[in-house]
This record gives structure tokens, sequence and C-alpha cells, in this order.
């Protein structure tokens, strides 16, 4: 599934995006629109400078380890940052599945950051644990700026049944879920 080119202009300045920052639970149901899901997508983790192919985010020694899955009312998918493209995974909504939290059913966006210890070479498993986590945090720290920049609430959520949602979406051992994180326009009342 192709997303529509992201717009690389516009949004509020750095500064201005910082001090709005904030984690908000309450979030409407109300769909993404493809383009704000694009913007998303390119500003976690999308390609930055296509000479070199690297990416928005920061990875130790340029492994590039993180995948975001992406869980919406249709499906979810795994983003290409290559492509800038959604690759399906699953055809059915799993949203509820992406957490333990109740709010993860109705936020109409789901990401799960899930690190590919075999792209991280022969790190010992501490420092591939460390790296994964890094690197998962600036991506979710991305989303989170994205998101106050565009008027959107998110949270980062470390409470996800790991075991369960990596069988779902067909993990290999290789694979680990480091967090899930919920997008979507705030609930009114929620600054």
């Amino acid at each position: 599934m192709r997303l529509p080119p992201p717009r690389m202009e516009g949004g509020m300045p750095l500064m201005q995006a910082l001090r709005e920052r904030r984690t908000i639970r309450e979030l409407s149901p109300r769909p993404l629109p493809a383009q704000v899901l694009s913007d998303l997508l390119w500003a976690a983790t999308g390609v930055n400078r296509p000479s070199s192919g690297k990416r928005t985010a920061p990875t130790a020694r340029d492994w590039r380890e993180i995948d975001v899955y992406v869980a919406i009312t249709e499906g979810t998918y795994r983003y290409r940052p290559d492509t800038h493209e959604l690759q399906p995974v699953l055809t059915r909504d799993i949203r509820a599945l992406t957490g333990t939290q109740d709010f993860v059913a109705e936020a109409p966006l789901n990401l799960v950051y899930v690190a590919d210890r075999d792209r991280m070479g022969d790190a010992d498993a501490e420092r591939k644990d460390l790296y994964a986590a890094t690197d998962t945090g600036f991506i979710a720290q991305n989303i989170y700026l994205y998101c106050a920049s565009a008027g959107l609430g998110s949270t980062v959520r470390g409470s996800v049944d790991r075991d369960a949602l990596g069988s779902l979406l067909g993990l290999r051992a290789g694979q680990r879920i480091v967090l899930a994180q919920s997008v979507g326009y705030a609930r009114p009342g929620q600054h």
C-alpha cells in the first residue's frame, strides 16, 4: 500500500513543538487521513537522505534494526522506509491487542516498535537491548514532536503482551517488541 509523498514543509517551529509535546491517552477514534499517516511515518523513521538511505531517526552503527508496525482499523502493516509504503501483515483489526490498556482499542493508530536483533551483528545481548531501546526512543520522540506540530495526541506504552502480539505478527525468534505508541486526535478537553 503506497502512501502519499510526505510533506516536508511547514509544521511548527521546533522550540514550540518541544513546548507542546505531551502524553495524551484520551484519543478520539476518528481515523487519520492518509496524508497525516504518511507524514507521521516519514517523521518517525523515513529516509531523509536518499543518496545514503539514512533516516530521520539515528540508529546505533546504522543497523536500522527497528521496524515500525502500523495497526489501523483496516489491518496491520509494516512500514517500509526505503519505499515509503505499507507492507500488509494482517488483514484484520488488532488494535486492541497492541497493549493492555482499554484505550488502545479505539486509538485510530497504534504503532508497534520491533527490534530485529539479527540485524545487530555480533553485539552481545546487553548491547542489543540497550541500542534497540535507545533507537526506539528516537523514533518515538520523532512521533511525539510530529504530533505536537500536527495537533495530535500520542502516548508511548510499555504495557504490551509481547509474546501474544509477537506470535500474532509472525515475529521470528530474533525479533522482539520494544514498545508501542498510540496516536490520534485528542478528545475534547485533553491538552
